[in-house]
């Protein structure tokens, strides 16, 4: 592997003279700048960024911490957070906790190894609070994406969950349904609290009372909704006309256990979910509140390379992005 001072000799110029083309620091004429260039391309020579950022305390890398990378909803936010971030001259690094708090943990350590100039994360489930105070420990800016992080000041880019849950759920009492089931993931997330906040406060406001026996609560996977459905179904006492399901995964599980039971979507149980589904199904019909996790991505990382620049600084933001309901034909309307 070509060393700099491979290049320096190749060029005919002394090493700090190629360090000073690299770093584009000093004055060099336009000769030399084009012969140590021209050495750099002929020998392939690629520079050290790691001693490089060691000195500067800089390495342009940011690093992005999401819960499940499976789930196209944080696909689709990945690639904001990378066109943004690359447009600001910064590399990402990707990581999935799979809701984690332990592999979080293993991830935030080696990140801090490597000196990252910012971090973006999904708080994995009850590890908010410390991990809020051990970035401001070591003065590393970062921004939380999709949810909030109570109890602590830090900046976050999330959708609205609660104005999204009351909609979806308003729009089914519209249509005739008063016994609404919730299948939902963690109330300990953000995003779990406000998509129920929601869903109670559309019945409240409608004048039903909410029941316990129509809410299930267990994870934002498939296996979850599909379990909370089942059981949902099973019960004597109080069977839901309709099903709000709050995250893609669960409505996914959600419907396929409907499936299994010979039921019919909407004739024997109407559903409706939080986000679009994965594209598991080529015609879509599900009843859906859409998020735009593009745009959330990308806010998410304007803002923390603006914090890394010195742009802006850190201010307890919550940046709401907003959702939209799509009705198709999922929910059917009662007589």
């Amino acid at each position: 592997m070509p060393t700099i001072r491979d290049v320096a000799r190749l060029a005919n110029v002394a090493p700090i003279t190629v360090s000073r083309v690299i770093n584009k620091s000093g004055y060099i004429s336009d000769e030399t700048r084009v012969r140590v260039e021209q050495a750099i391309a002929e020998l392939e020579y690629v520079p050290n960024s790691l001693s490089r950022s060691l000195r500067f305390k800089k390495t342009d890398t940011i690093a992005l911490l999401v819960s499940d990378i499976t789930n196209p909803f944080w696909t689709a936010m990945t690639r904001g957070v990378e066109d943004v971030a690359g447009d600001a001259g910064f590399n990402v690094i990707l990581c999935n906790t799979d809701e984690s708090p332990d592999k979080q943990e293993n991830y935030i350590n080696v990140l801090l190894q490597k000196q990252v100039d910012g971090i973006l994360v999904s708080p994995a489930e009850g590890s908010g609070q410390e991990l809020v105070r051990r970035m401001k420990k070591r003065e590393v800016p970062m921004v939380a994406i999709d949810r909030q992080v109570e109890g602590v000041h830090v900046d976050v880019v999330r959708s609205d969950s609660e104005g999204g849950a009351y909609r979806l759920v308003s729009y089914l009492i519209e249509i005739g349904h008063r016994d609404i089931a919730i299948i939902n993931g963690p109330l300990s997330i953000s995003t779990g609290l406000q998509r129920y906040e929601g869903y109670r406060r559309a019945l409240l406001e409608h004048g039903i009372t909410p029941d316990e026996r129509l809410m299930g609560i267990a994870q934002f996977r498939p296996e979850s909704g599909y379990k909370m459905m089942f059981d949902l179904l099973q019960r004597r006492e109080r069977r839901p006309t309709a099903v709000f399901a709050a995250n893609n995964f669960i409505a996914l599980g959600a419907i396929r256990a409907l499936r299994d039971m010979g039921l019919s979507v909407p004739d024997d149980i109407s559903i409706v979910g939080f986000d679009e589904l994965p594209h598991t199904f080529e015609v879509p019909f599900v009843t859906v509140i859409a998020q735009m996790p593009y745009e959330i991505g990308a806010k998410a990382a304007k803002l923390l390379a603006d914090l890394i620049t010195g742009i802006q600084t850190p201010d307890n933001r919550d940046i709401v992005v907003p959702v939209e309901l799509i009705i198709r034909r999922s929910a059917r309307a009662l007589k």
